[in-house]
């Protein structure tokens, strides 16, 4: 991988919340009723499942999934070719074939917002772990549930469509 120093230091979230995701739910699987909840709908759980490994470990599973394809993608960005360092065509620009990075700056500013919107991502995943994971079979969940899960994420898009932003004004 070619990950600067600057970028690794952005991996260390997503690594720490996966690895606490996985331990919370070690320690919580023995303690999980016979029925856990496989859907979480705007009314409440609207559908349930017997208790295994792959039901109690969903969201892990998914969110280490989506950690290996956010950071292929933050790697990608930065092994491409940014556009100031293209070789310029006879019309004086360089192909626009393919989304490039402006500079090499520009990269690594994509590299970042992917990587801090995966933690994002993370941080709602555990917000569902915390449902999924009760000891009780409540098909209740808390009003403030939605905002919860959703809020995260958004937060963790705006620094991911400032960077594209911000490298398509250059």
């Amino acid at each position: 991988m070619v990950f600067s120093a600057s970028v690794r230091l952005w991996l260390l979230p997503n690594a720490v919340l996966l690895a606490a995701l996985a331990v919370w739910g070690v320690i919580r699987y023995s303690h999980l009723p016979e029925r856990i909840p496989q859907h979480i709908g705007t009314g409440g759980v609207d559908a349930w499942t017997d208790r295994s490994i792959g039901g109690a470990f969903s969201l892990v599973f998914l969110y280490a999934g989506l950690t290996v394809l956010m950071i292929g993608s933050a790697e990608l960005s930065l092994r491409m070719t940014p556009r100031d360092e293209l070789p310029k065509t006879t019309t004086g620009l360089s192909s626009s074939l393919v989304n490039r990075p402006a500079s090499r700056e520009s990269a690594r500013r994509t590299a970042r917002a992917l990587l801090l919107l995966n933690a994002s991502i993370g941080i709602s995943f555990a917000v569902g772990c915390g449902v999924l994971w009760r000891s009780t079979p409540d098909p209740d969940v808390p009003a403030w549930l939605p905002v919860a899960l959703l809020a995260p994420i958004v937060l963790g898009t705006v620094p991911t469509i400032v960077a594209a932003l911000r490298d398509r004004k250059r």
